[in-house]
């Protein structure tokens, strides 16, 4: 169970995420929050389209990775998990 602290730094990841969603829903994929560590870090999964698409490194930096450190300062770091 996460704390109250650790439960609005979800929140705030997954808003984050919502943000990006969309572009990602255009093209048969999505993302999910796998896992946010103790030491924020916050571990994402594509989906759908996305797993194997040739873009979703470019995808994951410029967009996934850059939402959530943009709109969530306390993260500290974004890692794509498969």
């Amino acid at each position: 169970m996460f704390t109250t602290a650790a439960q609005s730094l979800v929140v705030k990841v997954e808003e984050a995420l919502s943000t990006i969603r969309p572009f990602l829903h255009e093209d048969g994929g999505d993302i999910e929050l796998v896992e946010l560590t103790s030491d924020n870090i916050a571990k994402v999964r594509f989906k759908g389209a996305c797993t194997g698409c040739s873009m979703s490194n470019m995808t994951f930096t410029a967009g996934v990775k850059e939402a959530i450190l943009n709109n969530v300062p306390e993260i500290k770091e974004v890692i794509a998990v498969n």
